[in-house]
């Protein structure tokens, strides 16, 4: 890698090239004056405006109110109110109560998202007028002067002024090693400085900023990846498409057919209508997703996506970038072995001493330094700090002599032949190899003494984290496919992966040997671990991968998985990794912390699973309303219901309940389609409503039934066969679900006691309780058949599915 590289400049835009701005040069010990700062501001020359653009709570307000469907409920209440019918118009209450839910749930997900937006907002620090500040990252303007030091990333393209530093480049390139920076080097804003501490002149802002540059693929639109609001949207449309001629010819039927009256053919329309309109569907999976990002805030986890928490349950292939993900981006010592004559305890107190003395801050130093935590009483005359120039380091002790560690190609130069053999034993099981020696002589002039004798060899590996072996053992128990994908050697991240409990580590291969699309599509199939991978083969793998008809979930960090992330179905970053990285991600684990991963997967599945149950309830309505509704356009009897009447059945079956359960624990796995496991809840209890309704027609003049009779026994029977449903969907009970039937239960038969004249209901007299009584009975039993009878139907559709995801499920599955 050539560390003299420029980054690339963006073609300036009109306005640059039509006026030139002007460079300073600032004393890198000073920096900007105010006024310089306030120039480059007027300029625009600063980073812009970062982090998670929200809805203004206005925007939200106006998006929950202004729905097609509730227009047409203020339209309907108009109209029931213009003709006198002030009762019917109760069902506004319904409305009223969605916007606000809706509101509320959505404002507060959007004040979570805001806060966690500004906890998680970059700093920089920069010299300016002399003194030292920290400001938001969107605040560095062209010409400041960064101060940045080990940890820190660099936020701008900048040029080093002062100082030396090593730089880790891996969130740009892929890979690890750390590349030596002098004055007059260029910083790639995304890298990070590993050891030593410069001050840097930037060179580059917002848009022409490498990073920025590179993530520039990656800014498009990205199509909504939600089963659930697709399903319901097609829902919305047919019900939209269909309810406006309903309406018109029922109204025409009941005033012109029949000669009602213009109140009762206004009020049976629009009665009609408001059963036909799934009003709280749409609400329902707004506010279930709204609760996610709320609980998921809760353990550190920021949703960018509202609909990611579906995807992520859904996903069968999940892509792991190695470092951040698997490995805590650190190093640890796993063994010291001593060449003969040496003993672990020399090379311990060696290794002990030149970390005490030496300041290098490179992940090699830090691991020994954990290893051998105690201050080292020797003290050193002469130190020579790592570069990456040398690959090593060493110290001089007098009365002990030279130690050094570092590479050992670079410390024996031709010599290293005796050893080479072991060494790359070591390494072709993901190992980093130290040589440890000794001389008794001192350093001339930073260079290599004399005489050297050999200690032994220091091993080291990536760390792995503490909770990464659970994660990956819960997604493979999952059936999730996992593929592990790094810049680094592939040997080393097998390694890696071997030992974070990844069971088939051993299918790895070197990307740089995959050169056609082919080779690509294979691969992904066939092998676990991938080494070598470029950012283009990163974003090709995802796409492979969906072609071959997987959901994928894709992790990262750094600039070099941006157009990956954006490409997979759910993308995940850690708020330790690049700016660009979180943008473009549906999911940003704040504390960095992959073990979140499960949590955000079961959230997923209480939103989807309790999704399905109220959906069918609010479907099973739906379609019962638009069926009656089209069966009464033909038959000679009146509709049946009233408006206020719609609203008791929907309160009590529908509202109250489907908002209950979406929000209850729900940790089972996910099985089917959402649109099928609504159809096949719903359509036996909308085709049982309608059933009673044909045959109460049927029943009624032989028995001498009225018009508010046969209404009263329609709002009983309906109610009755919606909570036979509410009791299906309900199975098992629990606490709160068994409290939830038995209030909505008895809030119907007090409805039924004490507030039949609001609701518009008769008395219960005999002819209406010999129709009552084997009407109940059909309509259990009817539902009962039907369910039996849908199940079999879809089981009998979805089973070509299932064997074909069988043998997906044997060709990718991990052994």
């Amino acid at each position: 890698m050539n560390r003299d590289r420029e980054p690339r400049r963006a073609a300036p835009s009109p306005a640059r090239r039509a006026a030139p701005v002007g460079r300073f040069h600032p004393d890198p010990r000073v920096g900007l004056s105010g006024e310089q700062v306030r120039q480059r501001v007027q300029q625009g020359l600063h980073n812009g405006i970062s982090g998670i653009k929200t809805k203004t709570e206005g925007q939200i307000i106006r998006e929950n109110v202004f729905t097609f469907f509730n227009i047409l409920n203020f339209a309907l209440a108009a109209a029931v109110i213009l003709v006198g019918s002030f009762r019917s118009a109760v069902f506004l209450g319904v409305i009223f109560a969605n916007i606000f839910i809706g509101s509320f749930q959505s404002i507060r997900a959007k004040r979570t998202l805001d806060k966690l937006s500004i906890v998680s907002a970059p700093k920089a620090a920069v010299l300016r007028e002399g003194v030292k500040k920290g400001i938001p990252v969107e605040q560095v303007v062209l010409d400041d002067i960064l101060v940045l030091s080990a940890g820190n990333q660099i936020c701008s393209d900048a040029i080093v002024s002062a100082g030396e530093c090593e730089v880790n480049e891996s969130l740009i390139t892929g890979e690890s090693d750390p590349i030596l920076k002098r004055p007059g080097d260029s910083l790639l804003s995304g890298s990070f400085v590993v050891s030593g501490s410069v001050h840097a002149q930037v060179e580059h802002v917002g848009a022409e900023n490498y990073a920025t540059k590179i993530a520039g693929d990656a800014k498009y639109i990205k199509k909504r990846n939600s089963e659930i609001m697709d399903s319901i949207d097609r829902i919305v449309k047919w019900v939209g498409f269909g309810i406006l001629p309903i309406g018109a010819l029922l109204f025409w039927k009941q005033f012109f057919v029949l000669g009602d009256t213009l109140q009762n053919s206004v009020v049976s329309t629009t009665a009609a209508m408001v059963g036909m309109i799934p009003e709280g569907l749409v609400l329902l999976v707004s506010v279930c997703f709204a609760v996610s990002v709320v609980k998921l805030s809760a353990r550190k986890t920021l949703v960018r996506d509202l609909y990611c928490v579906e995807t992520l349950a859904r996903v069968d292939t999940l892509c792991l970038d190695k470092t951040g993900t698997i490995t805590e981006g650190t190093m640890q010592v796993d063994e010291l072995v001593p060449f003969a004559g040496v003993s672990e305890q020399d090379m311990a107190a060696a290794l002990s001493a030149l970390v005490s003395n030496l300041s290098d801050g490179n992940p090699t130093s830090l691991a020994i330094q954990e290893r051998f935590p105690e201050p080292s009483p020797w003290r050193a005359r002469d130190l020579v700090p790592f570069s990456s120039a040398r690959k090593w380091s060493g110290a001089f002790f007098p009365g002990r002599g030279s130690y050094v560690m570092g590479a050992g190609e670079f410390i024996l130069g031709d010599g290293f032949f005796a050893i080479r053999e072991q060494v790359e034993g070591y390494s072709q099981q993901g190992q980093r190899v130290l040589l440890l020696a000794r001389s008794p002589q001192p350093f001339a002039d930073k260079e290599l003494p004399e005489k050297l004798e050999l200690m032994g060899l220091v091993l080291l590996s990536d760390k792995i984290r503490r909770e990464a072996p659970r994660t990956l053992r819960y997604f493979a128990d999952q059936g999730v496919d996992l593929k592990v994908i790094s810049g680094d050697n592939a040997v080393t991240v097998a390694h890696i992966a071997r030992k974070a409990g990844l069971e088939n580590a051993d299918k790895y291969v070197d990307a740089t040997t995959l050169r056609t699309e082919e080779d690509i599509r294979r691969a992904v199939s066939e092998y676990s671990v991938f080494g070598r991978v470029t950012p283009q083969q990163k974003l090709s793998f995802v796409k492979a991968l969906k072609a071959q008809g997987h959901t994928v979930a894709m992790t990262g960090d750094g600039v070099n998985d941006v157009l990956a992330l954006k490409e997979a179905d759910c993308s995940i970053a850690m708020a330790s990794g690049s700016d660009a990285a979180r943008t473009v991600s549906s999911l940003v684990l704040l504390d960095s912390n992959f073990a979140s991963m499960p949590v955000v997967v079961q959230e997923g599945r209480r939103s989807i699973n309790n999704l399905q149950r109220s959906s069918a309830l609010f479907l099973s309505k739906t379609i019962f309303s638009a069926l009656i509704a089209v069966l009464f356009i033909f038959i000679n009897y009146s509709y049946p219901f009233q408006p206020v009447q719609q609203t008791l059945i929907s309160t009590l079956t529908i509202g109250t309940p489907s908002f209950i359960l979406a929000l209850e624990p729900n940790k089972e796995r996910l099985r089917g389609k959402f649109i099928l496991n609504v159809i096949r809840q719903s359509i036996p209890a909308a085709l049982t409503m309608t059933a009673n309704i044909v045959l109460l027609c049927a029943l009624s003049e032989p028995l001498g039934l009225s018009n508010p009779d046969m209404s009263t026994l329609a709002v009983i029977l309906t109610c009755l066969t919606g909570f036979i449903m509410l009791f299906k969907v309900s199975t098992p009970f629990n606490g709160l679900r068994g409290a939830l039937f038995g209030v909505l239960l008895s809030g119907f038969v007090a409805s039924l006691l004490f507030l039949r004249d609001f609701f518009a209901l008769t008395n219960l007299t005999m002819p209406m309780l010999i129709a009552l009584a084997p009407m109940l009975l059909f309509a259990i039993v009817m539902m009962l058949a039907l369910l039996h009878f849908v199940d079999h139907i879809i089981a009998n559709a979805q089973s070509p599915l299932r064997q074909l995801g069988k043998r997906k499920g044997r060709r990718h599955k991990p052994h």
